[in-house]
């Protein structure tokens, strides 16, 4: 309609005003502060060093997937450069790992210090022979502990978080019933019972065996390699934007619970049991799908009512990025998730656990390092960063800027773009068609903007967690820059 026509130009018009306005009144501020004054291209990405060093490397590992080598010593803050030089802001982070951008002083410090040099220089076998300060600081970095929990395994990586959390989850389940320490020699139950976890499609939890069989993104990952036959309900497929269909997404997440609440009987029937559920707060590698907070309450509710376990994947949603250090602390639990698995921003990997979950026999749940403790010594300096910056509002802040000019993006480019969404600065959107997608990724990347894909057509954007809105802005201009040049 003609109003309709009028509205979209004048957001058009304001759009391009009010980032460029807002951007130039931030810019003199952050600049004397703090880091680069923006991004500085040098060559294409991957320039010559780079390709240079891919050769090198392809002689004795697979660089398939290598995008570009980096310069770790010269990146700075929110900004990465590359061995050419190449200076980008990062929106996404190794893959949304970095906790407080790159080489921020208060780690450096940490690496630096003299009295933390037998911590470096000694990697110990943590379940066995801990160092003196091991419980002082899983208490001062690790016990950023959801509401509910006290207890935290610590791990290498979120693979092996995942995959020793379900471990745990098997143990206490049978722990509800019997065990058999002689049967499980045979391989047959009781001692090996033919129990089950139900995870969802879209789902990704790791890419060891037991990770695998709850992981349901891209074939390529699960090809030639043997799995669990376990059960996979629906996950929500939302439509946008929200508010215009409230009713057909509360059907479509009734009938997702409705088929997890009939694949828990079924299964357990057949002697088969479900003894937990897997889910994330936002299926990220399988491309930003969200659900309702009141469709994880009532979730919550049938693994109750079931017997299951819980397990909350926080991988990638965990260490504030979405406003809240747990992005599940958004859904408002009565009852907490049993299990909470965490890596990336934490530096290390773990999963916090009800006291029930903790198995009462020793190398039940057991490595030869159970992480990392240099990583414990460094987290806790990205907590102390974290509370006294408080950097969890500025998510807030920051993911509004970001979430703003992705509605007015795909307003202007409804023709490539569609179903902005984020909670904080965990935010994506959707281009029309993959290639279009990976081609995106590619022109923002050569213009300053380091970007990921998820899913089949999805970017995902996982900036650090000192991405302030200055740093939104000049995203946003340098993104709607790469988009024009698609038309």
């Amino acid at each position: 309609t003609p109003s309709r026509l009028i509205f979209s130009f004048l957001v058009r018009i304001s759009f391009t005003f009010s980032i460029g306005y807002r951007h130039q009144q931030t810019t003199a501020k952050r600049v004397e502060e703090v880091e680069f004054d923006g991004p500085c291209m040098k060559t294409e990405v991957p320039g010559p060093r780079s390709k240079i060093l891919a050769q090198q490397l392809e002689a004795i590992q697979s660089v398939v997937q290598v995008n570009f080598f980096c310069d770790y010593e010269e990146s700075k803050g929110n900004y990465l450069v590359d061995v050419d030089g190449n200076r980008m802001l990062d929106v996404y982070t190794q893959i949304a790992s970095i906790p407080i951008g790159y080489n921020h002083p208060a780690l450096t410090k940490v690496m630096t210090d003299p009295k933390n040099m037998g911590t470096f220089v000694n990697r110990p076998a943590l379940g066995m022979m801990p160092p003196e300060q091991f419980s002082e600081k899983l208490v001062n970095g690790l016990m950023v502990a959801p509401k509910g929990f006290s207890r935290v395994q610590t791990m290498a990586c979120g693979s092996c978080s995942n995959e020793n959390a379900y471990k745990a989850i098997f143990i206490w389940y049978r722990g509800q019933q019997f065990l058999s320490l002689v049967f499980s020699f045979f391989f047959q139950v009781p001692g090996c019972p033919d129990l089950t976890l139900l995870s969802f499609m879209g789902g990704f939890h790791g890419r060891t065996l037991g990770c695998l069989a709850t992981t349901h993104t891209k074939a390529i990952q699960k090809l030639d390699v043997p799995s669990f036959d376990w059960p996979i309900a629906p996950f929500p497929q939302l439509r946008y934007p929200l508010g215009q269909f409230e009713r057909e997404n509360a059907q479509e997440e009734a009938r997702c619970l409705e088929e997890v609440e009939d694949l828990i009987v079924k299964w357990n029937q057949k002697g088969r049991h479900v003894a937990g559920v897997v889910i994330e707060p936002i299926q990220a590698e399988g491309g930003d799908n969200h659900a309702s907070f009141d469709f994880y309450r009532k979730l919550r509710g049938i693994t109750k009512k079931h017997g299951c376990a819980f397990l909350v994947d926080e991988v990638q949603t965990g260490g504030g990025s979405t406003g809240k250090f747990w992005a599940h602390e958004h859904w408002g639990l009565d009852d907490p998730a049993d299990i909470v698995s965490f890596s990336k921003k934490m530096l290390t990997g773990g999963y916090y656990q009800k006291n029930s979950f903790q198995p009462d026999k020793p190398f039940r749940i057991f490595n030869t390092w159970l992480g990392d403790h240099t990583k414990n010594l460094l987290l806790t300096e990205v907590i102390k960063v974290i509370k006294t910056e408080n950097l969890l509002d500025q998510a807030k802040r920051s993911g509004k800027v970001i979430l703003e000019g992705l509605y007015n993006l795909q307003d202007k480019y409804p023709h490539l773009l569609s179903r902005a969404r984020g909670i904080g600065t965990f935010c994506a959107i959707d281009v029309k068609d993959e290639d279009t997608r990976n081609n995106l990724i590619l022109k923002a990347r050569n213009k300053g903007v380091v970007l990921g894909g998820c899913g089949t057509q999805s970017i995902r954007f996982r900036p650090a967690l000192v991405f302030t809105e200055h740093h939104a802005h000049l995203f946003l201009d340098i993104f709607n820059d790469a988009i024009a040049e698609l038309k």
